[in-house]
């Protein structure tokens, strides 16, 4: 009787829970009942569908709206950078000459605010607005005249690259490479600069004071290659000339403690592969720098004495 009883009552709480369940909405926002229906092909209740758990949002849930104010962001901030090269700004400029397959195109970018370039730099590479010419000098820069390059730098000639590089400061920066011109734009050569030396260059300090240069000595692959430059005590250039395999070569020049000028120019060997030599002089200049002497041609440097 007992088990009779038991029996009946199980029965109905099981079809009481089955009516009930059918009376209900189906529990789409669970990941298996959702697969079991979608596995049996059955319809499935929009209503349903929208009570669905969200904890996976899609990746296309943005407003089409926001989506174009993210982009304008992007767009803008992308602007900016390249107004900005290494912590300055900048602005674009160009020169172009020649015409047909010999037309050079320069593009570059210059500092609208005059910076001057570093007292030790050796050469200083400038942007004329008014007669649209670079410039490279060694001496000092008028700043009314000229504006200091400083960013990316391209050269082209009749469509093709043949140079291009970096400028900080009026100065060569980081890595510079020439083509050769042609179908297959052969690289001639590439050199690394940091701030207008040779990336790998070693330098010496006047009693150690690291704002008073002494030398600078090039490096390139474990020898000493490359230029060369020797300062007096007040910042001015006093020797410059090129190493090639730890040898000096070609043409050395001497200069006095002001402004930049020449004293005297020295031939060495022109390469490291001819025999070595002693050098020789080629011209001497007067402290205001007129020649005095060249050789083989002319010598004034008694009078000049005088």
């Amino acid at each position: 009787m007992k088990h009779t009883i038991r029996l009946v009552y199980t029965f109905s709480l099981g079809l009481a829970l089955l009516l009930l369940g059918g009376c209900s909405k189906p529990a789409w926002n669970s990941d298996y009942n959702l697969n079991q229906a979608l596995a049996k092909g059955g319809k499935l209740d929009k209503a349903a569908l929208a009570d669905a758990d969200t904890t996976k949002p899609s990746l296309e849930s943005k407003l089409p709206l926001d989506q174009e104010k993210e982009e304008k962001k992007e767009k803008k901030r992308q602007k900016q950078n390249r107004r900005y090269f290494l912590g300055h700004k900048v602005q674009r400029g160009f020169v172009k000459t020649g015409s047909g397959e010999r037309e050079t195109i320069e593009t570059f970018s210059y500092l609208p605010e005059y910076i001057e370039p570093s007292a030790y730099a050796p050469e200083k590479y400038l942007f004329d607005t008014k007669k649209r010419k670079l410039y490279r000098t060694r001496g000092e820069a008028d700043p009314a005249k000229y504006k200091v390059l400083h960013g990316p730098y391209k050269k082209e000639i009749g469509g093709q690259v043949v140079e291009e590089g970096y400028f900080y400061v009026g100065t060569k920066h980081l890595r510079w490479e020439r083509y050769r011109r042609g179908e297959d734009e052969i690289l001639l050569d590439k050199d690394h600069y940091e701030k207008g030396f040779q990336r790998d260059a070693v330098f010496t300090y006047y009693n150690g004071d690291q704002s008073k240069v002494r030398e600078v000595i090039p490096y390139a692959f474990g020898k000493v290659q490359g230029m060369y430059y020797r300062f007096y005590e007040n910042g001015q250039l006093e020797w410059s000339g090129q190493y090639e395999k730890g040898r000096k070569v070609g043409v050395w020049i001497k200069h006095y403690d002001f402004r930049g000028r020449r004293h005297s120019e020295y031939q060495y060997p022109k390469t490291a592969y001819e025999a070595p030599a002693e050098p020789y002089l080629l011209k001497q200049y007067d402290r205001h720098g007129k020649l005095i002497y060249e050789k083989d041609k002319m010598d004034k440097r008694s009078q000049a004495q005088r």
